[in-house]
């Protein structure tokens, strides 16, 4: 029996994490220009263009990451606390925002790792990062293949799916009222401190491999000496 319900609750989730991550694919979307105002006056960052984050110290990098995954966890917590007050029944619209705001996070991270993520390949690449977030291993040969209208939904299914097993496990103690206020706010806490460590290794991973490429262009150009005077 128990198992019967932990089945019918995972269709459930899965198919709400479908709806929450399609519907921030095309609605929820961070400013570029906005965020980039933001780390130049609240992080001090002195860039001009987020081509500028690969002149940075990686520590720099890092520690704005930090505080981007840490407000989000902040905001999450906040969220599951107050759904999480009807139990295990707003654990459906819980996820809608949640899904909103990870991906958000993500969004954020990706910037912040000089990311813009503009032309249809490169959202590809974004929700790559969601799905390595996830645990979710996804081909680069699938991306080459397939325009993103049908890759990402794929993508998103495949997130749902490994997410939905997570979620159902360890958000049962939600079934009770009250006491699942608290619960909803770690939870939250911890789902959002997950996905964004883990998009934070992939965008900080895919900005050093730029860097040693940046330097190994610059290393193999041949040196001009300038013209003999007189």
């Amino acid at each position: 029996m128990a198992t019967d319900s932990k089945s019918w609750l995972r269709t459930r989730v899965e198919k709400s994490l479908v709806k929450g991550l399609t519907r921030a694919y095309s609605t929820v979307q961070v400013d570029p220009e906005k965020f980039l105002v933001q780390l130049r006056t609240a992080y001090r960052m002195p860039i001009s263009g987020y081509h500028g984050t690969y002149s940075l110290e990686m520590g720099e990098l890092d520690a704005v990451a930090d505080d981007v995954i840490r407000s989000a966890m902040k905001l999450a917590a906040a969220e599951g606390a107050g759904f999480g007050l009807g139990g295990l029944i707003t654990i459906l619209p819980d996820l809608g925002i949640l899904s909103a705001i990870t991906m958000r996070t993500i969004q954020k991270l990706s910037l912040v790792y000089g990311f813009q993520f503009n032309s249809d390949g490169e959202i590809a690449e974004r929700w790559i990062a969601a799905a390595s977030a996830a645990g979710v291993d996804i081909s680069r040969e699938l991306l080459e293949k397939e325009v993103v209208n049908k890759f990402v939904p794929r993508v998103i299914r495949s997130i749902a799916a490994r997410a939905s097993a997570e979620v159902v496990e360890k958000w049962a103690g939600r079934m009770i009222p009250l006491v699942s206020s608290a619960i909803g706010a770690g939870l939250n806490y911890w789902f959002v401190r997950a996905w964004g460590e883990r998009a934070k290794a992939h965008f900080r991973r895919r900005h050093l491999q730029l860097r040693e490429q940046a330097h190994a262009t610059l290393d193999a150009a041949p040196q001009t000496l300038p013209a003999r005077l007189g």
